[in-house]
């Protein structure tokens, strides 16, 4: 049955998908979105907004918790998980609604449904047929299970997690990348028993390792158990929880198991490798405008191989939108990508490791400031550093190529490390800018000072 015709034809109503059809708008393009739930896609409703609601109520508790420290007279008696779904959901509902009215007041088209691509112009929704001119595919991703360990009411993924009606007493953790670490936070600040186990050597494998060791070294204070190398041979559930049993021979007993194992694509059964599309993976390849391998279609998101954060999603669908309007945009830069777990402490880092410095540039120079001189940071009470990184030797006056960063709120400081990298200063040029004080964002103008041979509150 033959449907309506846009000018961008947009398959998923994400990040990804309804930034490209905001800026299609914007430039007097005609949009139609075809998305099989809700606007916002995971990261609205199964994802960042909610995960970060529930690690906000985890930072309340650690402040209540703390009180004392501060003077004020607080003591923690629990987690009224009903209210604390009521608050996250709230959140939702009111960015669902302004996103719902933004996509709406540019004249965006959305049909709901489950798409299915027909061919490079087309895609089916039940039984209709929708033209594009430009076709975008925006599917997102989902949590990757475990072949053989069966999920259920005591072996989640982060779907689960994020809706539980209680706070595990004891919880062991699957995974230690940035999911599956931002849970295994809350649940501990929360009062549960942790154990994350990671079969990488380090957790946060993607980040510099310096990062890595900083935040095994805090989570290890706070009581969270963190096994690396271990990998998983079993999981059970039992009448009372799960039983984990590692290859090395260890067994873990707890309430519930999280698997945290990453996100993979959703292209399967999408019609893509029926019509050409290439895949690497279950990822869609593109090129630095995010053209496939077929003539007018598209793909931004989770789908393209590379970090799956919500905001190279936005990216991925601005530089879309444009390439199909017959801009040239800038191609989105993984290494430039800010990322941030948000967990207690926070990580946040932007650009290139230590590790991958040397690679590329043949030697890389490193400072190092302990948040310890911070002023701001002693006021939270919090402890952490900033790494930042100098392509070339000491005596090479190199450009900024990375920045590292452990403690709380750090996360509010990865703008301008971003700017810093991406615009490739050198730490002499970034020097001389004021920090407010007392701000942690002292802490990273003092790593520049630093780096640029002339340290202020340090000692050197």
């Amino acid at each position: 049955m033959p449907g309506s015709h846009s000018d961008v034809l947009i398959l998923g109503g994400g990040p990804g998908g309804y930034a490209c059809a905001l800026r299609a708008a914007q430039l007097g393009l005609s949009v139609t979105i075809v998305e099989a739930e809700k606007l916002g896609g995971t990261c609205l409703h199964r994802g960042c907004v909610p995960a970060k609601a529930i690690l906000h109520t985890a930072e309340i508790v650690e402040n209540v918790r703390a009180g004392a420290a501060f003077g004020v007279l607080s003591q923690f008696s629990g987690v009224d998980v009903a209210a604390l779904h009521e608050y996250k959901n709230s959140v939702i509902d009111r960015l669902y609604t302004g996103l719902t009215g933004l996509v709406g007041g540019h004249g965006i088209e959305v049909v709901s449904g489950h798409g299915r691509l027909v061919d490079a112009h087309t895609i089916e929704v039940a039984g209709t047929h929708l033209t594009g001119t430009a076709v975008v595919l925006a599917t997102g991703s989902r949590a990757r299970s475990i072949p053989g360990i069966p999920l259920g009411s005591r072996i989640i993924t982060s779907d689960e997690a994020l809706n539980l009606d209680f706070v595990p007493g004891t919880a062991v953790v699957l995974g230690g990348g940035v999911i599956g670490i931002e849970f295994a936070s809350a649940w501990a600040s929360m009062g549960a028993q942790v154990t994350v186990v990671e079969a990488l050597p380090h957790i946060l494998a993607t980040e510099d390792p310096w990062c890595s060791e900083q935040l095994t070294r805090a989570f290890r204070r706070r009581g969270i158990t963190i096994l690396t190398a271990a990998e998983l041979a079993e999981a059970k559930p039992t009448d009372t929880g799960v039983t984990v049993d590692l290859a090395d021979g260890r067994s873990i007993a707890a309430d519930l198991l999280l698997v945290a194992v990453g996100r993979a694509p959703r292209t399967d059964g999408i019609g893509l490798e029926d019509n050409g599309i290439e895949l690497d993976r279950g990822f869609v390849v593109t090129d630095p405008h995010q053209r496939t391998s077929v003539d007018g279609v598209y793909a931004v998101g989770d789908i393209v191989p590379g970090p799956q954060l919500a905001h190279r999603g936005f990216q991925h669908g601005i530089v879309a939108a444009e390439t199909i309007a017959g801009l040239t945009p800038t191609p989105t830069a993984d290494h430039l990508v800010p990322r941030v777990t948000y967990s207690h402490p926070e990580v946040a880092s932007v650009g290139l490791t230590e590790a991958a410095a040397h690679e590329r540039y043949g030697a890389a120079t490193t400072v190092t400031y302990d948040l310890a001189g911070n002023a701001k940071s002693q006021i939270l009470k919090t402890t952490g550093a900033i790494k930042v990184v100098r392509a070339g030797g000491p005596d090479q006056d190199g450009p900024v190529v990375g920045v590292h960063m452990v403690g709380d709120r750090v996360g509010e400081l990865i703008g301008e490390a971003q700017l810093t990298v991406g615009w490739e200063a050198l730490a002499s040029d970034v020097a001389p800018f004021l920090h407010a004080h007392p701000s942690q964002h002292e802490a990273l103008g003092e790593a520049m000072l630093a780096l640029a041979g002339k340290p202020l509150h340090a000692h050197w």
